[in-house]
């Protein structure tokens, strides 16, 4: 039977495990949309814009352990698309971008809606495929998707030009395996090295195992809890890596850097031996890499060798997937010596989990009210932070029981936190889910509410309002600057207004001694509901 390029880009979808498109319409998807009537099977998401179908597709694949996938027009439908693929890129989030194109003899003159976006995304892509044969399409989409799920997961974009979508295709072949010239990731780790980190562990007085968002993309997150436990080496996260331990785990001594808790940088100032896991020693974690390089040994586990040695020298560089790693230095009965270590770090621990909260009349204290929030979310919630001083206070002060922790750690992008939640919601209807926004980051993406009322999705969205742009009002504040410029939000909506244009109710919130029954009230509301928190402008991530 004759496929079109457009038919036989979804079923290609379908035969990959796509369940639901994120997408925007536009002249240059026309085709494909229409063959989305005959699909049933796949189950479509109109976003309002296109940088948010990216964050959906990203929220959706970090729940699922699925790709996520995103559709957009062309011209500025993938230039806006190209913020949610960079997001991707920097969280190694598996996805995969399609974009429409002009018509194949017309690209390279410029006419109306038509730019490169295969050489535009090209810097933070895994792989860009610009389609000139409809024939070529079940191989790109094969590729594309095995490239964007394995190894290091990241974006790959596929552009198909209009004329390529219409296309008619004789006895169309999918193939059932994918062998690509030069990629080929390196998953178990090598044995020596494996007897050379056992040996290492063994004999390190101080131990901390430091974990990022690699054990999640890896699905090692079994694994990781159960060699610390078996192996009795306390554990750090970066901010990708938190959930991955409750918060009240003995072993979890919560998040270091420069926002991260006391505890944490205590152990990995004082600890002998730093082992890594699926995190690329980014500066906000590790400071000062060169510092922490001199003072202690380093294990560093990774699937992208190319993040061994980047940032900070490995003293044992070990390359392959996290989850097979975890389980080879298991099967060698792996044991750290360090009860008085770990008693020490219990000290610390029990001092930041006791601290106290700031009061101010008419407000609340954000750390207060994320900190019981916590308390009360259903173990496997999952809570999506934007970017800013709320995702800061969430790092520091949610209590996560089992919860899953998401938000945009490498790219640092507002707007995040609403389409990432809009996609975990989709995914999984019955799970708790909690976006967490400040009055700047959510005015970037409130448009979505009507995705959240398009689908019906009981999501919950705390907006902690201060009137300003939160971290940099604060960053402004400290020396060489003059005090903040640029960052009062004059002019801003009536958020309960807005929320009640889409029938979504709004619980405001200005008064400590009402947050946890305005809580119990939010959290209990059928369907869909805004938690508007007045917080003192004052106040900074320090308090």
């Amino acid at each position: 039977m004759d496929m079109t390029g457009a038919q036989i880009l979804l079923e290609g979808l379908v035969r990959e495990g796509t369940e639901r498109i994120f997408g925007y319409a536009g002249a240059t998807i026309c085709p494909i949309a229409d063959a989305l009537r005959d699909h049933p099977d796949l189950d479509y998401t109109l976003v309002r814009t296109e940088q948010n179908a990216g964050h959906m597709a990203s929220g959706y694949a970090r729940v699922t352990g699925k790709t996520g996938v995103c559709l957009v027009t062309s011209g500025p439908g993938a230039t806006n698309l190209i913020t949610g693929i960079a997001t991707a890129y920097m969280d190694s989030i598996p996805m995969v971008a399609i974009t429409g194109q002009v018509p194949s003899n017309l690209i390279g003159r410029d006419i109306f809606q038509e730019v490169d976006i295969t050489g535009a995304v090209t810097p933070f892509t895994k792989h860009c495929y610009l389609v000139k044969d409809a024939v070529q399409l079940p191989q790109v989409l094969k590729e594309a998707f095995h490239i964007a799920s394995t190894g290091r997961p990241g974006p790959v974009l596929i552009d198909i030009p209009i004329d390529v979508q219409e296309q008619l295709v004789s006895d169309v072949v999918f193939p059932e395996e994918v062998r690509i010239r030069g990629y080929n990731p390196s998953v178990r780790g090598n044995d020596k090295q494996i007897a050379n980190v056992a040996l290492a562990i063994g004999v390190a007085q101080r131990p901390v195992i430091c974990a990022g968002g690699g054990v999640f993309l890896a699905h090692a997150e079994e694994e990781l809890r159960t060699f610390a436990g078996t192996a009795g080496i306390p554990v750090i996260t970066t901010m990708m890596g938190l959930s991955l331990l409750p918060t009240e785990h003995p072993l979890n001594m919560g998040m270091i850097g420069a926002h991260g808790n006391t505890t944490a940088n205590k152990a990995l100032a004082k600890s002998d031996l730093l082992i890594m896991i699926g995190t690329r020693v980014a500066d906000r974690a590790i400071v000062s890499p060169g510092e922490i390089q001199k003072r202690m040994a380093n294990i560093h586990i990774d699937v992208d060798p190319a993040e061994i040695g980047k940032n900070m020298q490995s003293t044992l560089p070990l390359v392959g997937d996290a989850k097979v790693i975890l389980r080879q230095l298991m099967e060698k009965g792996v044991q750290a010596h360090c009860d008085e270590w770990r008693e020490n770090l219990q000290v610390y621990r029990k001092q930041n989990l006791s601290r106290g909260y700031p009061v101010k009349e008419g407000c609340v204290f954000p750390g207060r009210l994320l900190r019981l929030l916590g308390e009360k979310l259903d173990t496997d919630a999952a809570i999506c932070a934007d970017v800013g001083q709320n995702q800061i206070w969430a790092c520091k002060h949610l209590r996560l029981r089992g919860a899953r922790f998401l938000t945009s750690g490498g790219l640092g992008t507002m707007g995040y936190a609403i389409p990432c939640a809009i996609g975990v919601k989709t995914a999984q209807r019955s799970r708790q889910v909690v976006a967490v926004c400040g009055d700047g980051s959510f005015q970037m993406s409130m448009n979505e509410l009507a995705a959240v009322k398009a689908h019906g999705l009981d999501l919950k969205i705390v907006l902690l309002r201060n009137g300003v742009l939160g971290l940099v009002h604060q960053i402004q504040g400290k020396e060489p600057y003059h005090g903040p410029f640029g960052v009062n939000l004059e002019g801003d909506p009536d958020f309960a207004a807005i929320a009640g244009a889409y029938g979504i109710p709004c619980l405001p919130l200005w008064e400590e001694d009402k947050v946890e029954e305005t809580l119990d009230r939010f959290l209990a509301e059928k369907g869909p509901c805004l938690l508007l928190a007045e917080v003192s402008p004052a106040w900074k991530t320090t308090d």
